[in-house]
């Protein structure tokens, strides 16, 4: 089937781009976060085309006053790649791999905003990652990731939010490729052993520079993936940093992180490092990630929405709440300066991990 996105000179194989293949859960997403200089205001933003279900569903959260509040839609795609606008919210690109414009404008659940994310340095490409089941393909994702200043105005009820680019930063990733969407694969791939995934994925924004590191361990604690970047404004140039090691501190009875420690190597052989200190978490199924009944390429109906919120003084550490985004205090040490910063640590932390002592699927 043609589409708006057949008249771009975009095409990667001699067929329409409705067309990506033949694997049910590929998917094509975009990623922001915003928050102030002290992350009391914290927000999210997501939406992602599933063009094989033929859906698209995005997702807005607000967290102000220690309440996350969480607004959802969701629709039919049409085939139509190019229409980036579900329910009530549009991600918009007004200068590709600088600036996108979010917008939104819910009179039932009375929450408009208008944000402006720009970006501060260039994407960076994160390595290609790719997962397996047995013999099958679990995930197999690029991702670019980008930090920037937001400019706008966020309205929900009585809350106001004047967003300005000296006070509010943010990062943001696009993905794509293949990871578990929509129902469930109706026969999972013998023999039936407990799901294990560790993530931690560490953006940051500082006065002068931006840091961002991840990690996905096995189940012995091997980094299988890993990637460290250090972006600097003076130099306008991106280094990517060698050797990632980690050091991470739980609280107690909990697989809650209480602080990380990353170590990497520049370029000359000067350390880097990166202390993490969680101020607060962030439920990312308010964005659908792991959501029971919202989760990411469920089909919800023709056009739908719902809202619901999280108190956020309260931590129920089971499913769907195992997925965070931590807004955490950034220090990094190098060349003998110490410098703070904002940003999150992404937590994701099922299964075994022999380093940290978990030994089943959920324990503490």
């Amino acid at each position: 089937m043609l589409t708006k996105g057949d008249d771009f000179p975009i095409h990667q194989l001699p067929v329409p781009i409705s067309e990506v293949g033949t694997e049910r859960n590929f998917y094509d997403r975009y990623f922001f976060n915003g928050y102030n200089n002290d992350g009391e205001i914290f927000f999210a933003i997501a939406m992602c085309v599933y063009p094989n279900l033929n859906l698209i569903d995005g997702s807005f959260v607000l967290v102000a006053g220690g309440i996350q509040h969480n607004f959802r839609y969701s629709r039919v795609l049409g085939q139509e790649r190019m229409n980036t606008e579900v329910g009530a919210l549009k991600v918009e690109v007004i200068e590709p791999l600088k600036k996108i414009k979010i917008t939104i404008d819910d009179k039932k659940y009375d929450i408009s905003a208008s944000l402006e994310f720009e970006g501060r340095f260039e994407p960076v490409q994160e390595p290609r990652m790719t997962l397996m089941n047995g013999p099958k393909v679990s995930m197999d994702s690029t991702r670019l990731t980008q930090h920037g200043r937001w400019t706008g105005n966020i309205n929900f009820k009585e809350t106001s939010v004047d967003v300005k680019p000296e006070e509010f930063f943010g990062t943001r990733d696009r993905s794509w490729g293949i990871r578990p969407v929509g129902s469930p694969d109706a026969q999972p791939v013998p023999p039936i052993k407990l799901p294990q995934f560790y993530w931690l994925w560490a953006p940051a924004n500082f006065e002068e520079f931006s840091s961002h590191v991840y990690f996905v361990d096995n189940e012995s604690g091997e980094s299988t993936h890993s990637h460290s970047v250090l972006q600097m404004s003076s130099e306008q140039q991106t280094e990517v940093l060698g050797a990632p090691q980690k050091i991470i501190t739980y609280e107690k009875n909990s697989r809650r992180v209480l602080k990380a420690e990353f170590y990497s190597q520049k370029v000359d052989g000067n350390e880097v490092r990166v202390i993490i200190e969680p101020k607060y978490r962030m439920f990312m199924c308010g964005l659908g990630y792991m959501h029971p009944e919202w989760g990411h390429g469920m089909y919800q109906g023709d056009n739908e929405s719902m809202y619901d919120s999280y108190d956020l003084s309260e931590d129920p550490h089971d499913p769907p709440f195992l997925h965070v985004q931590a807004i955490s205090d950034f220090t990094v040490l190098m060349n003998g300066q110490t410098s703070k910063g904002i940003g999150v640590l992404e937590e994701l932390l099922i299964g075994k991990h022999k380093p940290s002592g978990f030994e089943g699927l959920l324990d503490r």
